[in-house]
C-alpha cells in the first residue's frame, strides 16, 4: 500500500503478525539448533506460529484489494521467496523451503488480478472449495513431485516451511471478501486515532518484507552469540 493510504487497524494486525513470526522462529531456533527440549509441532507454539501465518495471509488478502497492479507486487514477493529456496539449499538440500510463505503469498497476489473481478459470494464459494479440496489432499500422496504448489505431495517431502495453495487459499480469498466489503475505501473504519503504543507495530508492518528476510540471520546470530561467547 502506498504511505498515504496505509489503513492502521490492517498494520496492527500484521504487526501483531510479525510479532508473532519472530517469536515462533525463535522457539524453533532454540530446538533445531541447540537442543533445547521445546515442542513447536504441536501444543501452544505450534499455535502461536500458526496464528501468525493465518493472521499474516488474511491481512494481506485485504491489502490486495487497496493495490492496483497485484501482479507486479506478488512477482516481487515471488522471487523474494525464491531467493530464500535458494538460500535454504545451500544450507540443506533435503529440508530447503520449496513453496514457502514468500512463494504462497507472490502467487497469491498474482491471482489477486482475477480473484478480485469476482461477486463476493462466489469468492466465499471458492474459499469453501479450496479449503474442502486442500484438507483432502493433505491426507493422500501422490508419485509426481512436481504438484507441491497445489499441496499434493510425495511422501518423501520435506520443506522448512510449507504453504500451499491449498488449503491456504480460502484464508486470503476471505481477506479479499473483507476488503472487498469494508474497504471500498482505503481508510481506517475507525474514526479515533490509535495510541503510539500501536505505533510499533505499525512501523512493524511497513517494514514486514525487510524484517521477514533478515529476522532469522539476526537470531541465528544472537544465539551464536549467547551461546558462545
Amino acid at each position: 500500500m502506498n504511505e498515504k493510504r496505509r489503513v492502521w487497524e490492517i498494520d496492527v494486525m500484521r504487526g501483531i503478525a510479525i510479532v508473532l513470526m519472530v517469536v515462533f522462529h525463535f522457539i524453533v531456533d532454540l530446538s533445531d539448533f541447540y537442543n533445547y527440549d521445546i515442542a513447536y509441532l504441536s501444543g501452544f507454539w505450534y499455535y502461536v506460529g500458526k496464528t501468525s501465518a493465518i493472521t499474516f495471509i488474511f491481512v494481506s488478502g485485504i491489502s490486495s484489494t487497496f493495490s492496483r497492479n497485484n501482479i507486479k507486487r506478488g512477482f516481487k514477493i515471488l522471487c523474494w521467496g525464491l531467493v530464500i529456496t535458494a538460500v535454504t539449499f545451500i544450507y540443506s538440500r533435503y529440508v530447503f523451503i520449496q513453496f514457502g510463505i514468500l512463494h504462497f503469498l507472490g502467487v497469491s497476489m498474482m491471482l489477486t488480478h482475477f480473484l478480485s473481478k469476482l461477486h463476493k459470494k462466489y469468492l466465499l464459494l471458492l474459499a469453501a472449495i479450496i479449503l474442502v479440496i486442500g484438507n483432502y489432499f493433505s491426507n493422500i500422496y501422490v508419485n509426481t513431485p512436481y504438484l507441491f504448489p497445489i499441496g499434493l505431495i510425495i511422501r518423501q517431502f520435506r520443506s522448512l516451511d510449507y504453504y500451499p495453495l491449498m488449503p491456504w487459499l480460502s484464508v486470503y480469498i476471505l481477506g479479499i471478501v473483507i476488503g472487498k466489503r469494508f474497504y471500498t475505501q482505503p481508510k481506517s473504519l475507525f474514526s479515533f486515532t490509535p495510541s503510539r503504543i500501536l505505533d510499533v507495530f505499525v512501523w512493524l508492518s511497513r517494514h514486514s518484507l525487510k524484517i521477514y528476510l533478515l529476522h532469522q540471520p539476526i537470531l541465528l546470530a544472537i544465539l551464536f552469540l549467547y551461546h558462545y561467547f
